[in-house]
């Protein structure tokens, strides 16, 4: 059953979202503070998390950041706030999508219906674009129209970040530390993110000044813009 973590300080909007969420058939966790939704996240290991960025200890955003951390669970953030910059911020700092209140409980739903259908986790072989792209986890080898394309352990490391939750928006912060999470260190910023892309990008585009795969997402990050294929299973 698909557990869902719900973080608010108003009980009115627990009640409400619970109540749609259970239409669903999903276990609802709840927390009104942030340091109880940190000790739940990890005593329960839910599949999502909701969670507002207006509590009263400690701000979402920075339970967002703690969180990304230790996990890639999928965040939808609520929040008061509809300022380009700070949906960006939500974002940046690890988000996978926003609601902005006042919102319609279906609308929620919606989303974490997209999101979960999104976030699903990676079989050991990816497969999109009918089969021109083709990721092997277990030997960590990537075809390209049959061929194994010759990428460095950081490019394959990105690459397989991306392709395994396709339309997710990493930044920079976000695909560094998944570089060196795999035990690969490299000197410079998040910036040095940008010249192993461009690298990445001419293996495995056929225009890299118009990609297909790895797309940016202006003033985010990038992110996957590969077709699964339906099913996307081991083979």
């Amino acid at each position: 059953m698909t557990k869902i973590l719900m973080v608010d300080d108003e009980e009115v909007i627990l009640e409400v979202l619970e109540a749609y969420f259970e239409k669903e058939g999903w276990n609802i966790i709840s927390a009104s503070n942030g340091i109880d939704a940190l000790k739940r996240a990890k005593e329960h290991n839910p599949d999502m998390i909701i969670l507002d960025l207006m509590l009263p200890d400690i701000s979402g955003e920075e339970v967002c950041r703690l969180i990304r951390k230790e996990s890639d669970i999928p965040i939808i953030m609520l929040t008061a706030k509809s300022a380009e910059e700070d949906l960006i911020n939500g974002i940046v700092i690890g988000a996978d999508d926003y609601v902005t209140k006042p919102f319609s409980p279906r609308e929620v739903v919606v989303r974490v219906k997209a999101l979960l259908r999104r976030t699903k986790k990676p079989t050991n072989h990816l497969a999109f674009n009918d089969r021109i792209l083709i990721i092997d986890a277990l030997k960590r080898e990537v075809l390209l129209n049959g061929q194994t394309l010759a990428l460095t352990p950081i490019e394959y490391k990105l690459l397989f970040t991306m392709a395994s939750f396709p339309g997710r928006v990493y930044s920079r912060t976000d695909l560094l530390e998944k570089v060196q999470d795999d035990g690969v260190y490299f000197e410079g910023y998040e910036r040095s993110i940008d010249t192993h892309i461009k690298n990445l990008r001419k293996k495995i585009e056929d225009d890299s000044r118009h990609p297909e795969y790895i797309l940016t997402v202006f003033g985010m990050g990038y992110k996957f813009g590969g077709k699964p294929d339906a099913p996307n299973i081991t083979f």
